[in-house]
């Protein structure tokens, strides 16, 4: 056996789940956040910014269509591989794209393009990893998972961004600031897709699956949808699913560009450096620990109790967006301030709703009906997003957040509609 062979079945986890899951979370961030932010520095409106970014993350939505076909073909590893190899090239087709005079519609390609290899290695990383680990260690790096994901929202919306924006001071070039950026994020990805290659190991029932043909495994997905909109209480849950996250869905496109704008637009006129600071650190450090804080809160009382104080985090303090936009606040540590605030009650009220996915997809066919979830959870931030930019240039910034306070009510209509035991998430 050569040494590539004796690395490949290395069975120590902290080898690859931490590098394998900053990998998956950095082309998510890149399509649903970055892009927002370069081409608004490149020029584009609001309205045409919100459309095009809210439409590329439509393979997030439809993933669950051919997750099935994931098992037919190759082992996950394989796959894995694979769509990192080609996400490599499409950070490097972004990057190209961007000083041509077709930047607009070539990027968005590239963009959607990398939006489907990314959905797809979802797939293949998440099946991976329960092959590989046994339930125990599943649960032992559930965290550290879940914390190198955040750490890659650090790496792009924050780190990236903050050298987009210095290389826009330095070169006095937006277009060439932002190929530059992308061609790191793709030299980035590339070695991390070079080190798990030799780094993931080869997991032993990592194999294709021979068991079903691709009619037998189209038909159960046909019959796993159907018993998922069969379940008891479907519509109130799906409306849950849906338009619980509405206001925030509104909110989180449009804050960017209301960051961004200049006080001439009504925007705070925050430069990119500053930009990628607040959102990309300060904002993310804020969501981490409201998601551990609602974490322990559903823990101990259980998710049911503890639904209305995270419905009440989730929606209270977009207020704040209301004020920076009424009185134009300029002072940054007051903007960081009311920043962290509104992405604490974020991450603490988006527990209840992560919470209320696993409570649903309960029983038969959980994993298929969980990813159905996820689905719906994808969907409800691009449908608001087709349309938000278009209304903001309507109405105004104020108005808008007004408009996006108002439409709080919805997210308390579905939290009072629903079913939960009163005992699901309890220790």
């Amino acid at each position: 056996m050569n040494n590539i062979d004796k690395i490949k079945k290395s069975r120590n986890p902290w080898k690859w789940i931490p590098t394998l899951y900053f990998a998956e979370g950095l082309p998510n961030v890149a399509v649903a956040a970055i892009s927002i932010v370069m081409f608004k520095r490149l020029g584009l409106s609001n309205e045409a910014t919100t459309f095009f970014a809210s439409l590329i993350t439509l393979p997030w939505v439809i993933k669950p269509i051919w997750s099935p076909f994931v098992d037919l073909i190759r082992t996950k590893r394989w796959w894995v591989i694979l769509m990192q190899i080609l996400m490599t090239f499409s950070f490097l087709g972004v990057a190209l794209s961007i000083e041509t005079h077709w930047f607009v519609t070539l990027s968005l390609i590239f963009f959607a393009i990398l939006a489907f290899f990314s959905a797809t290695h979802d797939i293949a990383a998440d099946g991976y990893y329960m092959l590989e680990l046994n339930s125990h260690k599943q649960s032992l790096f559930v965290g550290i998972r879940s914390t190198f994901y955040r750490l890659s929202t650090i790496a792009g919306k924050g780190l990236l961004v903050m050298l987009a924006g210095l290389l826009e001071t330095m070169t006095r070039n937006v277009h060439r600031s932002w190929s530059i950026t992308f061609l790191v994020l793709a030299i980035i990805f590339g070695l991390l897709t070079i080190y798990h290659y030799f780094f993931m190991p080869k997991a032993e029932k990592d194999v294709p699956s021979n068991e079903h043909s691709a009619h037998e495994l189209m038909q159960d997905f046909v019959k796993t949808f159907t018993t998922f909109f069969k379940k008891p209480g479907a519509l109130p849950a799906i409306c849950f699913m849906f338009f619980y996250r509405f206001p925030e869905a509104l909110l989180s496109s449009v804050g960017t560009l209301f960051l961004l704008d200049p006080p001439s637009q009504g925007g705070l006129g925050m430069s990119t450096q500053e930009f990628g600071l607040a959102t990309g650190t300060v904002g993310i450090i804020g969501l981490t620990l409201g998601g551990i804080l609602g974490g322990f809160l559903a823990a101990k009382w259980g998710l049911k109790k503890s639904l209305w104080p995270m419905v009440l985090l989730i929606t209270v303090p977009d207020v704040l967006y209301v004020l920076l936009s009424i009185f134009q606040i300029q002072n940054f540590a007051v903007i960081n301030a009311f920043i962290f605030i509104e992405q604490f009650g974020y991450g603490f009220g988006f527990t209840a709703y992560m919470l209320y996915l696993i409570y649903y997809a309960q029983g038969e066919s959980q994993t298929s009906h969980y990813a159905i979830c996820t689905g719906f959870m994808a969907l409800s931030l691009l449908v608001p997003g087709l349309f938000a930019g278009a209304l903001q240039e309507m109405v105004g910034y104020t108005t808008y957040f007004i408009i996006v306070i108002a439409s709080c009510a919805i997210t308390f209509a579905v939290s009072a509609w629903i079913k939960i035991d009163p005992e699901f998430g309890k220790k």
